[in-house]
């Protein structure tokens, strides 16, 4: 016995239905008014994408992996703000040196202040994790909306070395994650 045609056409549509929901909620990249490319994500965010730091990055972690750069923790300390950041090698090679300096946003879009860490990231071996902390001091950490990676151009990791002029190459190598405790980017 065979199923009526509207049954058979109606599970048709459903799967239709369904297939164009689930592209419906892809990541998506358009040019803002500006002409950047910004990339809109299904989860409500966007971000600008660099298509030279992009297809550059895409390369290198086809041959050679990525350090990857984590935001742990966030706590108000005193007359301040400390961040936990770690790092975790999954180069082929070893991080000797990674000094990236951070960003404090406000909530208007200012910069409120560049910290570095007290230390660098140094001898990070293939597949270890490093810690350390940055603080962003006379500032409480619901005043921070955003902290962004910047100036990490100072490193020796592969064949970069220390006074390498191959400006963004020592954070191209590093992917910054997103992280629940504020907007963490490069």
């Amino acid at each position: 016995m065979k199923p009526p045609v509207w049954k058979l056409a109606g599970s048709v549509l459903l799967v239709a239905a369904l297939a164009l929901a689930h592209a419906a909620r892809a990541d998506v990249e358009v040019a803002g008014p500006d002409g950047r490319r910004v990339l809109l994500m299904d989860n409500g965010t966007w971000r600008y994408v660099e298509e030279k730091d992009k297809n550059a990055a895409d390369a290198m972690l086809k041959k050679e992996g990525e350090a990857i750069l984590l935001m742990e923790r966030r706590a108000d300390i005193g007359n301040g703000c400390r961040f936990g950041l770690r790092i975790v090698n999954n180069l082929l090679y070893e991080i000797h040196s990674l000094a990236p300096y951070y960003s404090a946003y406000l909530a208007n879009g200012v910069i409120y202040d560049t910290v570095s860490s007290a230390s660098q990231f140094a001898a990070v071996k293939p597949g270890t994790r490093q810690y350390q902390e940055i603080e962003f001091k006379r500032i409480a950490c619901r005043d921070i909306v955003r902290v962004q990676v910047v100036r990490g151009d100072r490193c020796e990791m592969g064949e970069l070395g220390k006074f390498s002029d191959e400006k963004g190459q020592c954070l191209a190598r590093v992917r910054v994650v997103e992280t629940d405790l504020v907007r963490f980017d490069k």
